[in-house]
């Protein structure tokens, strides 16, 4: 009877232990799953910070150039569309190419203080992003590891936890090797 209770004991212990790693490791992946989310919240704010910026440029682009052609394309395009945010990063980046070329080509708008301001912001939503892009896939590099590897892949398994794309876009597990986006 005392060596079935003992058994029993040892049974209960392990079982418990076991618990308790696999509650770790879960508590490990919902911190990951936590930052990526903050990671990404800041990611759109600064997006929507841009896009907004370039938004507000058109108006004063169209008085100081008396172009008559549509001003910012891009973004008067952007207005009805659904995008990831790697897709309206690159979509943001190609109308900021476009902003400077008005602002290269045109001196008025070079001294107006308005376009001024929206260059400057601009500027500043540049390194943000920069940062935000370089933490969020720091993030997403470790929860990868975490999915990847051994023991924590049994709880990625069991909880359904994917491998993510880093922010680029860039899916490393597929066989097609001319994605990158530059």
């Amino acid at each position: 009877v005392m060596v079935g209770f003992i058994y029993v004991l040892i049974i209960c212990i392990i079982i418990c232990l076991l618990l308790i790693c696999y509650i770790n490791m879960y508590n490990m992946f919902q911190s990951y799953i936590i930052r990526i989310n903050e990671a990404e919240a800041f990611i759109d704010t600064t997006l929507r910070k841009r896009f907004d910026l370039l938004n507000k440029s058109i108006n004063i682009i169209k008085a100081h150039t008396k172009t008559k052609e549509e001003v910012l394309e891009i973004v008067i395009k952007l207005r009805s569309q659904k995008l990831s945010n790697f897709d309206l990063d690159r979509k943001l980046y190609d109308a900021i190419n476009e902003f400077n070329e008005y602002k290269e080509t045109n001196e008025e708008l070079k001294n107006n203080e308005e376009f001024v301001k929206i260059e400057l912001g601009l500027f500043e939503s540049e390194s943000e992003i920069v940062a935000a892009r370089k933490y969020y896939n720091d993030i997403i590099t470790d929860y990868n590891k975490l999915v990847r590897s051994f023991p924590t892949i049994v709880v990625a398994k069991i909880n359904k936890y994917n491998l993510k794309n880093y922010f680029d876009g860039k899916d490393m597990n597929d066989e097609i090797i001319n994605d990158f986006k530059l």
